[in-house]
């Protein structure tokens, strides 16, 4: 019979190949013996020296470590900076742009001010890189798994977005409590200076509810975010290697691999300050203010308001997203785990697709 599940899928999937005529090929049966096959692309590496399996749970334990090691380094180093967009946020009266945030801000508090939120960035967003990453991986196997190689390729970009978006869905709760804190801090001058001062007054005065009220606009902003973040690198990646580097993958050297990374990494970093933007700003001031709601705070900030500090978010999400990535693959090199080169068609759906005779 001919492949038509398979022709339904190239012509509906907008991220495939263009449509080949299929051909009409037997297929061999496999028999596992009770051997579980992985489903996902590419995902046999060459013949490296790899400290595990691809997959197994030391696997997932070291990416979600790399996850603590990517977020929580980076988030922390931009904090000067994530302080000042907060404020034209919340503030813009007072904070004008983002040379005048940083001189108000000095002026007022002096240099140490700067590093204000600086721990629950670091918890928060470790704990957020920890479920980020770790799932991510988690979830592109397990969806891989259900899909099977052959779509798994044709759905590819699907995968990585449904992959993400689940991974979110949880790092969000991680990180919600640390970034209500965060906000507080950063926002509030004299409401509290450190995190043990902030917690428990948010606490008494609020409830355990203070910490999670924004985790729907946390949500909002950050599953697109992370979405485009992981999609987009991941395709990048795809398109620098075929178009850009003169050479193929396992031909590069670890540096150069990282390299690509990096530059993949910044400019999905760019797309997901622009996604995540309008969001972004819902949260900063409903983190600020008591018994507001995300709707309210949407409709007071309009449709221009809610792109006030695009520029700062820009610069630092860029940045930030492509040293995560660099860090993180440098996390995969630094322990041997597997690093599956960029997804190549299966021969079997090159042969469906009359490509090979």
């Amino acid at each position: 019979m001919y492949p038509t599940a398979l022709t339904q899928l190239a012509r509906g999937n907008p991220f495939s190949a263009p449509l080949f005529s299929l051909q009409k090929v037997e297929e061999p049966q496999q028999h596992l013996h009770g051997q579980r096959t992985r489903r996902l692309a590419a995902a046999a590496t060459a013949d490296e020296d790899v400290s595990c399996e691809f997959g197994s749970s030391k696997y997932y334990a070291l990416c979600g470590f790399g996850g603590i090691l990517s977020c929580g380094i980076t988030h922390t180093a931009v904090v000067p900076l994530d302080l000042v967009k907060c404020r034209l946020q919340v503030s813009p009266d007072k904070y004008k742009s983002i040379g005048n945030g940083f001189a108000v801000t000095v002026r007022e508090d002096g240099f140490r001010g700067l590093a204000k939120g600086w721990a629950p960035t670091f918890i928060g967003y470790s704990m957020q890189g920890l479920c980020k990453f770790g799932f991510y991986e988690v979830f592109k196997i397990f969806y891989s798994d259900l899909l099977g190689e052959e779509n798994t390729y044709l759905w590819r970009t699907s995968l990585y977005l449904a992959a993400s978006a689940s991974a979110e869905f949880f790092a969000d709760i991680a990180l919600a409590p640390m970034e209500a804190c965060k906000v507080r801090i950063q926002t509030q001058p004299g409401y509290a200076n450190t995190l043990r001062q902030c917690a428990p007054k948010m606490y008494a005065e609020e409830g355990l509810w203070a910490f999670y009220k924004g985790v729907v606009p946390l949500w909002m902003r950050q599953i697109p975010y992370t979405m485009m973040k992981f999609a987009c690198f991941e395709r990048t990646v795809e398109m620098l290697y075929k178009y850009v580097v003169p050479k193929p993958r396992s031909e590069c050297s670890k540096p150069e691999q990282l390299v690509v990374t990096f530059v993949a990494g910044y400019i999905a970093g760019v797309f997901c300050a622009i996604v995540s933007h309008p969001a972004d700003s819902v949260v900063s001031v409903l983190n600020k203010e008591k018994g507001s709601t995300a709707v309210q705070v949407l409709k007071r900030l309009g449709p221009k308001g809610v792109w006030k500090g695009l520029v700062a978010r820009i610069i630092m999400i860029g940045t930030l997203t492509a040293l995560q990535w660099f860090i993180y693959d440098s996390v995969k090199v630094y322990f041997r785990l597997p690093r599956p080169p960029p997804p190549e068609m299966p021969e079997s759906l090159k042969k469906k697709l009359g490509l090979t005779e």
